[in-house]
């Protein structure tokens, strides 16, 4: 009784011993220095709180477009098939660490010219085990990386959606910008018609002279010229909508105009730190990192012999008469140990090469790090300085407007030439869809940001 305990005691201390004995660098977060705080944060930096897309987006044809974006766009459908195969390759990975068991059958017949063995026939059918020993811990490497591989595309999905929401978002307000800039070309367009028409009545009387009316007439067909060139964007920004909410080209019917659309007054980017957290791209790119730390154990554990357990249970029977004969059972159990002994430095190689390949993937993490704070600063400072830029603006806009109308007034009062007029009314149109253009703009500094920060702040 006390050897069938030392026995036990032995096997535990075995399966532990062999289950601790894993090649290859156990893997390491990366460490990355991060500012205190971000360059044009103009609030103080603390946490920031997840706001989500249905929050910052308040509008709802745009919520409309993204839930179908999310729902039929073929990008993301295809980011969920590559999750649905890493965890196929995940199962793959774990079921090479357990027995494998497989059966092999054989029936022959046949005559012989012997009178007394005029027939025969064979019969044998057996199970087979074959289990390779994780001594070196080749297949919990392989797992380990592919626990890490199904990880990455889940990170990968997320940050395919988050880009997605804010390329929907982005397109969306484009359409609005260029449905308001259309707007202004046809209010331009008729307000010059009329323009023409007035100036082609006092130059029959007489009253001006021709190179006004010709200057009339190239105004009017500038605003004319405008409206083909906003009807073709808009298609375009349309079919490209369409695309990407997994539909055909189409038109997308909308209910906001752009000027109605607000924009948050305060932006808080919180700790440049969070990122290291919330961006799923950095989080897929530290996953890849460890997947690819964990293929250098696998490449080492090759270099080492593999010992694999066999066995074989069946029966064989010269004879079917006798196939249900103690005599027809057959068994067998052993074991093999197989190793490399030289292949001109092929084994050492491959583990240099996966080394070098978890370099290269440590750098894409970094890099990941680094353009993660790159992109979260330039839109702040974009913010900044486009809410700068958009009141300036704004003011001139305000200003064109009355300046156009002083014009006017002036020239039919004969103060001034309708040189003044074409000036003030070709800076007003040009401010018009300037302004339009800097609205789209800031809205999408703001969504650059929302994904900057991992969706949301």
């Amino acid at each position: 009784m006390k050897r069938n305990k030392n026995y036990s005691l032995l096997s535990v201390a075995l399966l532990l011993f062999i289950s601790s004995c894993m090649v290859g660098p156990k893997f390491q977060q990366v460490e990355m220095q991060t500012p205190e705080s971000y360059r044009f944060q103009n609030t103080e930096a603390t946490e920031a709180d997840t706001i989500n897309w249905q929050i910052l987006f308040n509008d709802p044809v745009l919520a409309n477009l993204i839930d179908s974006a999310l729902t039929n766009n073929l990008d993301r459908l295809m980011a969920v098939s590559s999750i649905n195969e890493a965890r196929a390759y995940l199962g793959m990975a774990k079921a090479d660490m357990y027995p494998q068991f497989s059966y092999s059958a054989s029936f022959a017949y046949g005559n012989t010219q012997a009178p007394a063995l005029s027939a025969m026939s064979s019969l044998t059918a057996t199970t087979n085990l074959n289990w390779e020993i994780d001594f070196w811990g080749k297949y919990r490497r392989a797992t380990e990386a592919a626990k890490a591989d199904l990880l990455a595309s889940e990170y990968g999905l997320q940050a395919l959606e988050l880009s997605l929401v804010s390329q929907v978002a982005i397109t969306y307000h484009t359409l609005l910008d260029y449905k308001n800039r259309l707007e202004i070309s046809r209010q331009t367009f008729e307000s010059r018609k009329e323009s023409h028409r007035i100036i082609r009545e006092r130059f029959e009387k007489g009253i001006v002279p021709e190179i006004d009316l010709n200057q009339a007439q190239i105004q009017e067909a500038t605003a004319a010229a405008a409206i083909p060139v906003y009807e073709r964007s808009i298609a375009f920004t349309e079919n490209a909508l369409s695309v990407l909410i997994g539909q055909n080209p189409a038109p997308i019917i909308t209910e906001t105009a752009l000027e109605d659309l607000q924009l948050p007054n305060i932006v808080p980017a919180g700790l440049p730190s969070e990122l290291l957290e919330r961006r799923p791209d950095i989080l897929q790119a530290e996953q890849m990192l460890k997947a690819q730390n964990a293929r250098i154990g696998v490449a080492q554990a090759m270099r080492f012999p593999s010992i694999s357990l066999t066995g074989l249970l069946g029966i064989a029977s010269a004879d079917l008469a006798d196939f249900n004969s103690d005599d027809a059972f057959i068994g067998s159990a052993g074991a093999d140990l197989f190793g490399p002994i030289f292949q001109f430095g092929k084994n050492k190689r491959r583990v240099e090469a996966q080394r070098e390949v978890t370099e290269q993937m440590k750098y894409n993490y970094e890099k990941a790090v680094l353009s993660a704070f790159r992109e979260t600063e330039d839109a702040l400072i974009y913010i900044s300085t486009l809410s700068e830029e958009l009141k300036y603006t704004k003011q001139q806009l305000e200003a064109s407007k009355n300046a156009a109308k002083l014009s006017r007034q002036r020239y039919d009062g004969g103060v001034t030439s309708y040189l003044e007029v074409l000036d003030a009314e070709r800076a007003l149109f040009n401010i018009e869809l300037y302004y339009s253009e800097l609205l789209q703009k800031s809205l999408e500094a703001n969504i650059n940001l929302y994904k900057s920060l991992g969706g949301g702040w």
